[in-house]
């Protein structure tokens, strides 16, 4: 893992997930809207960049000991194949530039410019599909309503790729909440002055079944002991998960640390809504569980919808006819009983058959049919390569 501070108040990047190479999905596939990630994270909220070199970039905002000043982080992911690497020594070196900026009506207020480099130790690791880098940027903003800018260019090849979007730096002053902020590992901090020492998860994505889901939160004005009750709902409301945890530190800052363990959610978007108990202060942020570092779906219809083609149609109708409060069980024990390889943390049998839907739509295309709804793609989808 390379983990690398500096920049206008402090930066972290680049960020190396460690781990082995995901299969690539095929050159030129497209993926009917359900299963396009880049429309899922737009709709949470997120900063999202278009191929070729997809980004997705999110912003949370923390307390300064000054109410006219508001502290920004910025993080953002992207996978190692957007990049071009080239072979220096016995490594192989991608490098790119990262422009953020927060714009005013009619001028820039904040702007941070960088260059960072990934380095890997092998080809493989160059062809990676999923959050393979992950660079992050602390800077101070005013509060305000601004349209912030996130740009990256791979500065060895062509890709670039900018997007921009209407946020809102928030106003700290007297007691509050900060955004939840999901990620990797990291103690946080323990005075306003300071900056936080985290590696932010920039999509507040857990793929299925693997580690725990981790958030960052601070409070700022509340009484010693405070509490802070969180929960995690779908977007129907339903209530997946629940927990109290206490606040450690003083009235001037305390923090927690929230962990949704593996396996504990259905697949799909959800939200956290986190409130300081007694109080009407509250919080929320989105996040979404993934059916593996590459395939995402927005909700539960969407997940069966897709799997319409698997073989063991008998689990799943189990989970269709469940009642929503039953469908996180029934999901696992599914995942559980489909597993060829359990000491893994993903399914093997699931990654498979989702490559050959992603093969199957780019290939048998028909007018007015996604490729993956045709009969040609129910037989390859089904049977595999002839």
């Amino acid at each position: 893992m390379l983990l690398l501070w500096g920049g206008v108040l402090g930066g972290c990047g680049p960020w190396q997930r460690a781990g082995t190479a995901p299969r690539r999905p095929p050159a030129g596939s497209t993926i009917p809207q359900l299963f396009d990630s880049r429309a899922i994270y737009r709709s949470m909220g997120y900063v999202v960049g278009n191929p070729p070199l997809t980004f997705v970039a999110s912003i949370r905002f923390l307390a300064t000991a000054m109410p006219d000043s508001t502290l920004a982080l910025i993080a953002m992911s992207l996978p190692n194949h957007a990049l071009s690497f080239r072979h220096s020594g016995n490594e192989f070196v991608a490098e790119y530039h990262v422009e953020v900026s927060f714009r005013g009506d009619s001028t820039i207020v904040r702007q941070v410019a960088r260059d960072e480099a990934v380095r890997v130790h092998s080809f493989q690791e160059t062809l990676r599909a999923d959050e393979s880098v992950i660079f992050q940027q602390l800077v101070l903003v005013p509060p305000g309503v601004f349209t912030v800018r996130v740009a990256v260019r791979d500065r060895d090849g062509p890709a670039y790729a900018e997007q921009e979007r209407l946020d809102t730096v928030p106003r700290f002053a007297g007691s509050a909440l900060s955004s939840p902020i999901a990620i990797y590992e990291g103690a946080g901090r323990t005075g306003r002055t300071g900056l936080p020492a985290l590696v932010a998860n920039p999509r507040a994505t857990l793929p299925y079944g693997e580690d725990s889901l981790r958030f960052y939160i601070e409070a700022y004005g509340l009484s010693r002991g405070a509490r802070l009750a969180a929960r995690v709902v779908d977007e129907d409301s339903l209530e997946l998960w629940r927990d109290t945890v206490p606040l450690v530190g003083d009235t001037g800052l305390a923090t927690a640390a929230l962990a949704i363990g593996p396996a504990r959610l259905p697949i799909g978007r959800a939200e956290l809504v986190v409130q300081a108990v007694g109080t009407p202060l509250s919080t929320r942020g989105p996040l979404l569980v993934s059916l593996s570092d590459q395939w995402a779906t927005a909700n539960f219809r969407e997940m069966m919808s897709l799997l319409r083609y698997f073989d063991r149609q008998d689990l799943l109708e189990k989970v269709r006819a469940a009642p929503p409060e039953e469908r996180a069980k029934l999901w696992r024990e599914f995942y559980r009983l489909t597993d060829p390889v359990p000491l893994t943390p993903e399914n093997e049998a699931l990654d498979e058959y989702f490559g050959r839907l992603s093969a199957a739509n780019a290939q048998f295309q028909e007018p007015d049919t996604p490729g993956w709804l045709t009969d040609r793609g129910e037989v390859f989808i089904t049977l595999g390569e002839p």
